[in-house]
């Protein structure tokens, strides 16, 4: 049987990989880990949720409490009267960081491509984690407790943490060219998921000290990952003496390397090459402008996209161990150990469908398969009423693998394809700008989204929302 043209023309190149030194591998682990860091500080205050209501609500309302009499004494200092208030606030305090995220990226994405990654990545992870020390165990400590104050502080960590993404995809771009990139950034993109991995292993070690602790170990681990980060990233090939993506005098292997993969049209063999950085270094051209990045062919499409998929994503981020701890009584650490499959599925999704769409050269077949079965996953999870562990793991697995993988795709690989597209020759500083837009759009269909649940929930329950899940998915398949 013959094999298609495109398979062909990279059996013939040897093309399927990029050519990988220790300075690639380097860079691979130092990207990958710092954007864990990040995420770990994340995952964090979602495993600690139950903790922080308990703590924010009076004593008479927690059954875990000791009755400490007068209760106009003991309770003086609490936040709310009641629990559901705590955890509306705690819904608050996600929508405001996935709020400010979103316009950080935006922005994050314009002063990568002007700045050094390097500097705007370890500013961001050393800063952010100071102030994920100050908001969870710096207040705790002094006992400190005020709505306002939480809230000014977690808008300018949700602008912190902002730089990390563009920063991070803008320097694999640099390395990695378009070959084998899918499998690449399938693989790397699991830095998302680990972190989670991580953030919930440290929460649910720490906690029996009390959550504090929990800020204070993820804030310390993600302050010295910026510090290794300033000193030993390199954010290109040529700080190295490399040759940059497309200078290689192989010719046709890294001209196919570089083309832009978002559908299955062969690109034409005459097609030109391109870099993300200047071929001559003498004469850097300028940074592609906001407006000019939204209009590249499927920037707006995918970011829409994106908006859905990290809607349902991020509501399993933010809430998945509070669902488990509320609906089904798990204790908070067991609910932290569960919601780990749930990553450990987006990991091997991301990995196995970006080779999958390596192999056929497409990517959107591969997401909207994914997607149908996302369907099918989410809706036998909400059926799923039994409390065996086993079971639970497996099904969040597999949820994982269906909405973690394609969110990891489009969040990674498709944003690389689309920063390096043919139209961006005049202008090769892009690829952060529109990374920051595709993620920024995602973040503020999730903080919407999480308003949202929290909305569903209260009303309606929480078979209701997964309803809202289901919905989402749809669109999703729809905009794909």
């Amino acid at each position: 049987m013959a094999l298609p043209w495109s398979w062909r023309r990279q059996t013939a190149n040897k093309a399927l990989v990029s050519p990988c030194t220790h300075h690639h591998i380097a860079v691979f682990l130092l990207t990958f880990f710092s954007y864990s860091l990040l995420h770990a500080s994340r995952k964090t205050f979602s495993n600690v949720k139950v903790s922080i209501s308990s703590q924010w609500t009076p004593s008479y309302f927690n059954n875990t409490a000791l009755e400490l009499r007068p209760y106009e004494l003991w309770n003086c200092n609490h936040l709310f009267p009641s629990a559901e208030e705590a955890t509306l606030f705690l819904g608050t305090l996600d929508t405001i960081f996935l709020f400010s995220y979103a316009v950080g990226l935006f922005i994050s994405g314009i002063v990568g491509d002007r700045l050094n990654l390097r500097w705007v990545l370890s500013f961001g992870m050393c800063s952010s984690a100071l102030v994920v020390f100050f908001f969870g165990t710096l207040t705790e400590w002094l006992h400190f407790y005020n709505k306002w104050f939480y809230c000014c502080l977690w808008v300018v960590n949700g602008l912190l943490q902002s730089t990390g993404w563009p920063c991070v995809v803008a320097v694999m771009g640099n390395w990695f060219g378009k070959a084998g990139r899918g499998f690449v950034f399938g693989l790397w993109s699991a830095c998302a998921s680990v972190g989670n991995i991580l953030g919930a292993f440290l929460a649910s070690c720490v906690l029996k000290y009390g959550y504090e602790y929990a800020f204070l170990v993820t804030a310390s681990v993600q302050f010295a990952g910026g510090v290794v980060v300033f000193f030993g990233l390199l954010t290109s090939p040529k700080e190295v003496g490399l040759p940059e993506l497309g200078t290689d005098e192989e010719g046709s292997a890294e001209e196919d390397a570089n083309q832009p993969l978002m559908d299955g049209d062969d690109a034409d063999d005459d097609d030109r090459n391109y870099s993300i950085q200047a071929a001559d270094t003498e004469s850097q051209p300028k940074a592609i402008g906001f407006l000019q990045a939204c209009c590249l062919p499927g920037v707006v499409l995918y970011s829409l996209a994106y908006a859905c998929l990290k809607l349902v994503n991020y509501s399993f981020f933010f809430w998945l161990p509070f669902y488990l701890s509320n609906n089904f009584g798990w204790k908070e650490a067991e609910a932290d150990q569960l919601s780990i499959w749930y990553d450990v599925g987006g990991i091997i999704g991301g990995t196995i469908q970006g080779l999958i769409s390596d192999v056929l050269q497409k990517r959107a077949p591969v997401l909207a398969m994914s997607l149908l079965f996302a369907v099918g996953s989410l809706f036998g999870y909400s059926r799923e009423s039994l409390c065996l562990f086993g079971i639970r793991s497996a099904l969040l697995a597999v949820s994982g693998f269906f909405i973690g993988g394609p969110s990891n795709m489009i969040s990674s690989a498709i944003s690389a394809d689309l920063g390096r597209q043919d139209l961006v020759k005049g202008s090769s500083e892009a690829l952060a700008t529109v990374t920051g837009i595709v993620d920024g759009t995602g973040s503020i269909g999730a903080a919407v989204g999480q308003y949202l649940v929290s909305l569903i929930q209260e009303n309606l329950g929480w078979m209701w929302v997964f309803y809202f899940f289901i919905l989402m998915v749809r669109n999703l398949l729809f905009l794909s």
